[in-house]
């Protein structure tokens, strides 16, 4: 995701002169920090949310799923929103819904409030991510620009790195309910430095908004999500999940019918014309998908497979977080000496050998075993993903790159809680098909989703196979 919101903000606009830039940026930065925080650290309270709010593994998903979806919708529209609104509206707009939201979730004692509290703060971070690396390329001369990416580069790659530790850490002294109070103070830090320092960037000009088009959007990607989600509890063939599924291919189909005849789409479908585009972009939402059906099926293969507590499963997780996020800092400068085509077939065939051990684990593994197992998947998913979006972004020609992050943006939210979604489906069917004690099923359960993350490793396997070494803007299909 940091790449693309990268280059999204990469438009020949002129520098805008702000009197404390740096102070503007520590708001924004705090607030990433606590959206990306958000994003992946719930993951490891999911099995003690399971029980606080007495739902089962299908339903407690959402307070992930949910997440990503309404961030995945608010995405493509900030660029449109910042167009009939000023930056500093937008960003303290952000700032006060998610920390409303995150105190809706804190306060909620059935898992209905907790999930509204939930959608709530994926629209604050689904306005911060983008607008945060556009106000960068406006407010700092072009000569500071690059560092100044890079520390908002880390900052969103060290979030997601500790997130699971912290939050297990947490939980070992506190309740679940603070997870979400923790996130009052920093944003309430980042709310003051922007009321403080923030000022706008860029031109109100209020353009046509195609309703339509976003009501297909989120009609048609909440369908997929909801229909994959029910398949836990209901059963593939269930009317439900088929009409679920149904209406959100259908109106999905409508909406990319759209989006190709509109003279200014919210998103412009036209760039997957572009041939390393397109695989490159399938690469990604692979990558992403393994990467989040991993970070979803691991604690809870720890806590209730292995039987270890919450704690120790953060510790556990630690190591893979971190090789992710160094991995990922490495990994995009391989392109410029070595193109994409190589980097992305040893990385997939990387975190084939790595979902390929988590496969063999059982409730009797040893935490060595587990933490070599993510660690060797943690490098193999970011070594393919960051040449693989360099391809697809570098093949669109001029200012169509800006159009590429914002879809690559948009389908990592989607695809990520889709993959959740059906990471839990075929846990859920593993479990029931099992035998033996709470802790082997679970574990068979677990096997399950990673069957699922091994056939899309293969899949993105076999499609590295069709990537250039180095993508141009000529290459049509």
């Amino acid at each position: 995701m940091i790449k693309e919101c990268f280059t999204m903000s990469k438009k020949p606009q002129a520098r805008q002169h702000v009197r404390h830039p740096k102070l503007a940026m520590v708001s924004m930065l705090l607030g990433a920090f606590v959206g990306m925080f958000s994003e992946t650290s719930l993951n490891i309270a999911l099995p003690k949310l399971m029980l606080a709010l007495h739902v089962n593994t299908g339903t407690i998903q959402w307070l992930v799923t949910g997440y990503m979806l309404v961030i995945g919708i608010i995405l493509p529209l900030s660029s449109l929103l910042s167009k009939w609104f000023t930056t500093r509206q937008i960003i303290i707009f952000a700032f006060c819904d998610f920390i409303v939201g995150a105190a809706i979730s804190a306060m909620g004692s059935t898992f209905a409030v907790v999930l509204i509290g939930r959608m709530i703060q994926g629209i604050g971070t689904g306005l911060i991510l983008p607008l945060m690396f556009a106000v960068v390329m406006q407010i700092f001369p072009p000569q500071k620009i690059g560092a100044v990416m890079g520390v908002c580069a880390l900052v969103i790659m060290f979030a997601p790195a500790i997130g699971p530790t912290l939050t297990g850490l947490i939980l070992a002294k506190l309740s679940w309910n603070w997870i979400f109070w923790l996130f009052i103070p920093f944003l309430l830090i980042a709310l003051f430095f922007a009321i403080a320092s923030l000022e706008n960037v860029g031109n109100v000009t209020r353009p046509h908004i195609d309703v339509l088009s976003i009501l297909e959007s989120a009609v048609g990607c909440s369908g997929l999500v909801i229909g994959a989600s029910l398949s836990s509890r209901d059963g593939w063939l269930s009317a439900p999940v088929l009409s679920a599924l149904i209406i959100g291919v259908v109106v999905l189909l409508l909406y990319i019918h759209r989006q190709l005849h509109l003279e200014e789409p919210i998103l412009n479908l036209r760039v997957f014309k572009y041939r390393s585009f397109a695989i490159g972009a399938m690469l990604v939402m692979l990558d992403f998908g393994i990467i989040l059906s991993a970070m979803y099926l691991l604690p809870m293969y720890i806590q209730n497979g292995l039987l270890l507590p919450v704690a120790l499963t953060g510790i556990i997780m630690l190591p893979g977080g971190v090789v992710n996020a160094l991995t990922s800092a490495v990994a995009g400068r391989m392109y410029d000496n070595i193109g994409a085509k190589r980097p992305a077939m040893v990385g997939f065939i990387i975190a084939l050998v790595g979902a390929g051990m988590l496969a063999c684990s059982s409730a009797h593994s040893s935490i060595a075993y587990v933490i070599a197992a993510h660690v060797i998947l943690m490098i193999g998913c970011p070594l393919a993903m960051s040449p693989s979006q360099t391809s697809a972004l570098n093949s669109l020609p001029g200012m169509q790159s800006a159009d590429g992050s914002t879809i690559l943006n948009t389908m990592q939210q989607v695809v990520g809680a889709l993959a959740t979604a059906l990471a839990t489906s075929f846990l859920e069917l593993g479990r029931t098909a099992g035998g033996g004690s709470s802790a082997v099923r679970f574990t068979n359960g677990v096997h399950y989703g990673i069957y699922f993350t091994i056939v899309l490793v293969i899949i993105g396997l076999a499609l590295t196979f069709m990537m250039q070494d180095k993508a141009n803007s000529t290459d049509l299909k």
